[in-house]
């Protein structure tokens, strides 16, 4: 073959090829592409989750009408509380804690239920709050995670003795304080353990910028929402209403002082430096004589076996037999999931608040001797029965139960703190979010 064919097939073949490809588009911008802003352990926190979880706090700030500090502090804010977050998700985990899709939809239902929507219309409006539902369902599945952790962990390691109980009641200076509540918000800004004198020096100077932008009239809120390492950081650090027993020594000190409105000095203790708020004060007027309620209960559990009209199902047809005589004790001892089944279902004399909102409004509207139909709660379903009523004076009994539970709050809240700080110490973190 000549050089001139050679030429011409080139050239028919090279238009050839052009006819079958695109035309060259103009270079287009950059994509951006998700990164790693921090490594936690064996996990990572991509750019797009941290840029999610800011949106989710911008709009729950401008929910609460506070006003949002700069965003640059707010991402790291947001992103030191999901390195913790993962740190603490890691450690149940490793402790074989699993939250199941069927958890969380109950914890979802009862989410919906309280604020008086069904599922469909809470999804609708969770979703029209800018927030995807399987964002919000994982997050959701997170914070069981980690209560079942702070509970296993934490709460359950938690003694309160007798002698406590009574030295509390027998402090002079305390019978006098408890007649008070207070509403209390807290900045929290932790010190790592061993933290060197400079890295002290640091966070003190955090602390006491923190205090100047609030005595100059910055928002409680929108301070805590800068500089707290809290776990309620992003709720304004509310407290929410406690006794002087509910809360640390620290905090009483510092409330004593202050009026509504006022907040405290920075305060030191082994897990940071603290700001405190006393945001109202009211005093204590508790019921002495209350009504209790003597009654007894069939629970049919739910789980993976039984379903809610499975378990729906069998108590109709317990009810049924009741109603036509059967003893309700003897088949609460024969079908009955919970501990009191082998006392007939008797769950002894009930005060106001000792079972949760679903049962006790339907025990509340029963007359003595009257079956309920199958009602649901968080822990299955059951048939309730009321047995009798009386007004009790419970003065003492209260009294001690109010002390054994401020205490164990009180410790329980330190105790957690603490151990929160330990869990994100020991963790290995590398942040990238300026690389």
């Amino acid at each position: 073959m000549n050089s001139t064919c050679r030429k011409l097939l080139a050239t028919i073949a090279g238009a050839a090829l052009l006819q079958g490809l695109p035309t060259l588009a103009a270079p287009k911008e950059p994509v951006a592409v998700d990164r790693i802003v921090a490594v936690v352990n064996n996990a990572v926190i991509t750019e797009h989750e941290l840029n999610a979880r800011i949106d989710q706090v911008l709009r729950q700030l401008a929910r609460q009408n506070t006003q949002a500090p700069p965003r640059r502090i707010l991402e790291r804010q947001i992103l030191e509380r999901m390195i913790t977050e993962q740190s603490l998700l890691q450690r149940a985990e490793e402790t074989n804690i699993r939250i199941d899709g069927a958890q969380v939809d109950r914890a979802i239902g009862r989410i919906a239920q309280q604020n008086g929507m069904d599922l469909a219309t809470f999804r609708a409006a969770v979703e029209k709050d800018g927030t995807d539902f399987e964002a919000f369902r994982e997050q959701i599945r997170t914070e069981i995670a980690i209560a079942r952790l702070r509970e296993r962990e934490v709460d359950n390691r938690i003694t309160v003795t007798e002698a406590e109980i009574d030295n509390l009641l027998a402090n002079p200076a305390l019978k006098d304080r408890q007649q008070n509540e207070y509403l209390l918000a807290h900045i929290l800004i932790t010190t790592p353990e061993g933290a060197s004198p400079d890295r002290l020096q640091a966070l003190k100077a955090k602390a006491d910028k923190a205090l100047a932008e609030l005595k100059a009239g910055a928002d409680f809120a929108q301070i805590s929402a800068a500089y707290s390492n809290a776990q309620n950081a992003l709720e304004g650090g509310q407290l929410g209403w406690r006794n002087e027993g509910q809360l640390p020594s620290l905090y009483v000190a510092a409330a004593k002082a202050l009026k509504p409105g006022q907040v405290s000095d920075v305060l030191r203790s082994p897990n940071g430096f603290h700001i405190v708020k006393l945001v109202d004060l009211r005093g204590k007027d508790a019921a002495l004589v209350i009504r209790q309620t003597h009654a007894r209960h069939i629970l049919i559990k739910t789980n993976e076996v039984v379903s809610d009209q499975d378990a729906k199902n069998r108590l109709t047809q317990l009810k049924e037999r009741i109603d036509n005589g059967q003893d309700f004790a003897a088949l609460a001892k024969l079908h009955s999931d919970d501990l009191s089944a082998a006392k007939g279902g008797d769950l002894g004399w009930l005060n106001p608040g000792d079972t949760v909102p679903q049962f006790e409004r339907v025990m509340d509207s029963l007359k003595p001797g009257e079956v309920s139909e199958p009602i649901q709660s968080p822990f299955g379903w059951h048939l309730i029965q009321v047995l009798e009523r009386r007004d009790q004076d419970v003065t003492q009994e209260r009294k001690r139960l109010d002390a054994r539970r401020a205490i164990r709050e009180r410790k329980s809240d330190e105790a957690f703190d603490g151990w929160v700080r330990q869990i994100r110490d020991s963790a290995y973190v590398e942040i990238r979010l300026d690389q």
